[in-house]
């Protein structure tokens, strides 16, 4: 068994992914950053994304384990270095999947100075919690463990894969304020989630008068996996999945809104809430739910080998069917109402330096920016067990006309040390940006326990 703490740790290291779009947020000459705030401020006078090349994203990192402490080079031998790492973590360690990709994102401002955008993306989005009681009792087995009480609750976990329609407004409203407001739709392709889990495994030594030396006993056992677009999968081809995203899937309804306040022409805040919504599952959903008690006697380890010859065979058919009795395992067809994970932005900045137009303008009213500033960001997104959250300090430098520049350096359940460079460039009306975290690991990418890549194409025409 020792093999599936392998696999999970390997799948953690390999395709962990975080949200946390820091470098983005409030980099106004993005025009995706009104993605992450819709009350954002908008330099331009209108936009249109490259389809499929306006933003890629992908972020990885796994909150208490890098692949260089696996598999890196080592006088310690491998398994040494996974067990300290097991019991080294948490069952609030985990590993998350996100990745999008837009399909379409434009906008443009009208006559009476509203900012409209709108498009299509695709959202890959996956957390597991790591389940430390079952990756020691995997990795150990249970011989040194009488009496210990295996959390079965540490499961948790959910996913998702979905098509996001979207379409809003941003409009500055006075000197000071500037609001926005971004309506979604949902459109479900596969998801699952399993969490609030709850039971117990333990091994206790049998009474003195009974023959068998163990007793295995699993209590209290309430665990539930819901689905929906999973059960016919192995019936369904690539291209009926796709067509789920054409309002073909399960479909729901979100908002974001957001807002900027200038304070002054040096301080301005801003904050933004996403994801306000739910997801409707009604078509292709199968729940299952395991509830019961058991307690196994006559054999010395949860985990026997196999190999003892063929005689075994009918008695493991024979534990399979009487567990299947004692702990049934129910399915359910009804639909599920599932809340999307609500993410939260703030942040607040200093402004300093020359005005963009000069110093010999009246710059602030004309509502041109400072070329340099600092600040503190904060991030947060709901999780099964609770928000994570990230803070950042950044700096930003409008270099030339022509070319902007972000550094930023964040705290989060990864790292107390990522540091982060975006830039975004204007070449005619074609604008293109890049942004990347943990730069200091990129000597060897393998010590890094989170890794972020965004770019996009855009074309953009200024304001007048």
């Amino acid at each position: 068994m020792r093999i599936i703490s392998v696999l999970y740790l390997a799948f953690g290291l390999s395709v962990s992914f975080a949200q946390n779009k820091q470098i983005l947020y409030g980099f106004e000459e993005v025009p995706q950053s009104l993605m992450l705030n819709p009350g954002g401020k908008v330099p331009q006078k209108s936009h249109f994304g490259i389809p499929f090349l306006s933003q890629i994203h992908i972020n990885g990192g796994a909150s208490g384990v890098s692949t260089f402490d696996i598999f890196g080079k080592s006088s310690v031998d491998i398994n040494t270095r996974i067990r300290n790492k097991i019991f080294e973590m948490t069952e609030k360690d985990f590993f998350t999947v996100t990745q999008q990709l837009e399909i379409l994102n434009f906008g443009w401002r009208s006559f009476k100075d509203i900012y409209f955008s709108g498009g299509i993306y695709q959202e890959l989005d996956v957390i597991s919690y790591f389940p430390r009681d079952l990756a020691i009792l995997a990795w150990e087995g249970n011989r040194d463990y009488l009496g210990y009480e295996f959390d079965l609750g540490q499961v948790s976990a959910t996913g998702d894969l979905m098509a996001v329609y979207h379409f809003g407004a941003n409009k500055k409203i006075d000197k000071k304020w500037t609001v926005g407001a971004r309506g979604k739709i949902y459109s479900s392709m596969i998801s699952f989630k399993s969490t609030k889990n709850k039971g117990t495994f333990v091994t206790r030594l049998g009474d003195v008068d009974s023959p068998n030396t163990y007793e295995h006993i699993v209590t209290d056992i309430d665990i539930s996996v819901q689905t929906s677009g999973i059960a016919s999968l192995e019936d369904t081809s690539v291209g009926k999945v796709l067509g789920r995203a054409l309002f073909g899937g399960n479909l729901g309804l979100g908002i974001d809104f957001g807002a900027t306040y200038e304070i002054n022409d040096r301080w301005t805040a801003s904050g933004s809430v996403l994801d306000v919504g739910v997801i409707f599952h009604t078509k292709d959903v199968e729940q299952y739910r395991a509830t019961g008690d058991y307690t196994l006697n006559g054999i010395e380890l949860i985990f026997p080998p196999l190999s003892a010859g063929e005689s075994t065979i009918p008695y493991y058919d024979n534990l399979e069917d009487e567990i299947e009795r004692e702990i049934p395992v129910d399915t359910i067809t009804s639909g599920y109402t599932q809340l999307r994970p609500v993410k939260v932005n703030a942040g607040v900045k200093y402004s300093f330096g020359k005005f963009v137009g000069g110093e010999e303008c009246d710059c602030y009213n004309k509502g041109l920016e400072r070329v340099q500033s600092v600040g503190l960001q904060y991030y947060s997104i709901i999780r099964p067990k609770g928000p994570q959250m990230a803070a950042t300090l950044f700096y930003y430098h409008k270099l030339f006309q022509f070319l902007s520049a972000k550094a930023t350096y964040t705290l989060d359940p990864y790292s107390y040390y990522n540091v982060g460079l975006g830039i975004a460039t204007d070449l005619g009306k074609m604008n293109f940006y890049v942004a990347f975290d943990n730069v200091l690991y990129y000597g060897n990418i393998a010590k890094a326990k989170s890794v972020s890549l965004q770019l996009g194409f855009n074309f953009v025409v200024d304001q007048e």
